[in-house]
């Protein structure tokens, strides 16, 4: 029979035929969803399977991992002398801040220094107009020769009247008089001279000169202006730079660490830092603490005296202030860069003689910058890990600086990636066939060359034998290429309906 007459008689089939077909689809479908059912269980079986698998498997670490021992850097454990430290904030505060005013009333008439000058002491600053002064004091001179020359004529009267008193020539009244006189002269003689001195003075005030060596500041007033005692800004500010001080505080607590170090005469060292505690500006020892504390704050007013010969510290500027206390000497000393935190508490890593690292829990004492005391836990000429200690663990072993690591080819790639591209394979892949390597797992909603669309059916191929029961995808395609069944068995009746007739070559009747 042609497939063109097969196709007739399924046409004519009887309405009983087409319930009993849409029957069997309605089996077949449930079977298919039993299988797709099953699959999906079975592939989340298998998931699951392989993450407890490699849960299971013994953890390695971070980005090194299966490469051997874990690459770390290190440092052996020192003696040495860490410096107790106590940080502040200071002022710089200067020795001697003078504000230069004229001490009597005058024409400027003088400036002897270039603003921001550094001047000595008894320098020449200013000359007030001396003209007025120099004639009051030739005049308190004058007065003062005139009133000299009075009392030494009387003077002389006094002992020609004395000797006439022995002689009994004149009146014991009259020697009295003289005397009075004489001794009156001699006041207005003295008062002459306070006058002159007051003159001379006044004279020398005319002239502003420093009192203390160090810098003026910018020039208040200029030739010409009258000044007088009671200007509020004077001439010039004059500040001595050399040397200068630091004011800072310290809570009270740290006093009965710092006074005995003082009271034994221990020069206790400063160090002036910037704002930023980067560069440092000079060193200083401590000179004087405040005789109280601070009752609103709880802290002790000290000040250093810094040489500042550079004159980095410039008054009235904040700096960090760090004084050393005290000095342990001959202890431990690690980097910060080794300790580490966690569940144990404080701890290093420690190298041991087999290359193996044991996490050694350490007391940690003072600090200072990057170097740290340590009270117990650790001694002289132990190893520690300074570098990749996050990619280490308990009893791991690691690879010392200089060391070659285990299997390395010169020239190529001696981790994970580098080991499986020398075996052909991608990196990160496994090589197809490899004995008890297990088939990689797709990628989730990845599809490879013989994925099927979702709800089709995957084709299955033939039976060898001719009476092994056919799959329900080769009878759908047997059905719709019209091709007999293998045995040579007539086609069962379809349900489908009769496909158009062909066009083109048509079989004759």
């Amino acid at each position: 029979m042609t497939p063109y007459e097969q196709q007739k008689g399924r046409a004519r089939r009887s309405p009983l035929d087409l319930a009993s077909m849409r029957a069997r689809v309605r089996r077949l479908t449930g079977d298919r969803r039993a299988v797709v059912l099953g699959a999906i269980i079975v592939a989340v079986a298998l998931v699951i399977w392989l993450a407890m698998a490699r849960s299971a498997a013994p953890p390695q670490a971070g980005r090194f991992r299966g490469m051997g021992p874990t690459p770390v850097a290190i440092a052996t454990v020192d003696n040495g002398d860490v410096p107790v430290e106590r940080s502040a904030l200071g002022t710089v505060t200067p020795l001697a801040t003078v504000t230069l005013r004229a001490q009597i009333a005058g024409r400027l008439v003088q400036v002897g220094f270039s603003e921001g000058q550094a001047v000595q002491a008894g320098d020449l600053l200013a000359q007030v107009d001396p003209r007025p002064y120099q004639f009051a004091l030739d005049q308190s001179k004058g007065q003062l020769e005139r009133d000299a020359a009075q009392l030494s004529n009387a003077e002389i009267d006094l002992q020609r009247y004395q000797t006439l008193v022995k002689q009994d020539s004149i009146q014991r009244q009259v020697l009295d008089t003289q005397v009075a006189l004489v001794r009156q002269l001699k006041g207005t003689v003295q008062s002459d001279q306070a006058n002159v001195d007051t003159a001379a003075l006044n004279l020398n005030y005319t002239r502003i000169v420093a009192p203390v060596p160090g810098r003026v500041g910018l020039r208040q007033v200029d030739v010409g202006n009258y000044v007088t005692p009671g200007d509020a800004n004077g001439v010039v500010v004059l500040t001595q730079t050399k040397p200068i001080t630091v004011v800072f505080t310290l809570p009270e607590d740290d006093l009965p660490v710092l006074m005995p170090r003082l009271r034994s005469g221990a020069q206790l060292p400063v160090i002036a830092m910037d704002r930023s505690g980067k560069t440092k500006l000079g060193e200083g020892v401590v000179s004087a603490v405040d005789s109280q504390i601070d009752q609103t704050s709880g802290t002790v007013r000290i000040k250093a005296q810094f040489a500042n010969d550079d004159e980095t510290l410039f008054p009235n500027q904040f700096v960090n202030v760090k004084v050393i206390v005290d000095t342990r000497k001959d202890v431990p000393v690690i980097s910060a860069a080794a300790v580490q935190r966690g569940a144990p508490g404080t701890f290093v890593w420690l190298v041991n003689e087999d290359k193996t690292v044991t996490a050694r829990p350490v007391t940690l004492g003072v600090t200072s910058g990057d170097r740290i005391a340590v009270e117990q836990g650790l001694q002289k000429g132990d190893r520690i890990v300074i570098d990749g200690a996050d990619r280490v663990k308990e009893g791991a072993p690691v690879l010392l600086p200089g060391e070659t690591p285990p299997n390395f080819v010169p020239g190529q790639g001696n981790g994970a990636g580098g080991r499986q591209r020398r075996e052909g394979g991608a990196p990160g892949a496994q090589n197809r066939g490899a004995p008890g390597s297990p088939p990689p797992l797709p990628a989730p909603g990845a599809q490879g060359p013989n994925a099927t669309a979702p709800g089709a059916q995957t084709p299955t191929a033939q039976p060898a034998e001719s009476g092994a029961p056919q799959q329900p995808g080769a009878e759908r395609r047997r059905r719709r290429d019209g091709t007999p069944p293998a045995d040579g068995s007539a086609a069962p009746a379809s349900p489908a309906p009769a496909p158009a007739a062909p066009s083109g070559n048509r079989p004759q009747q």
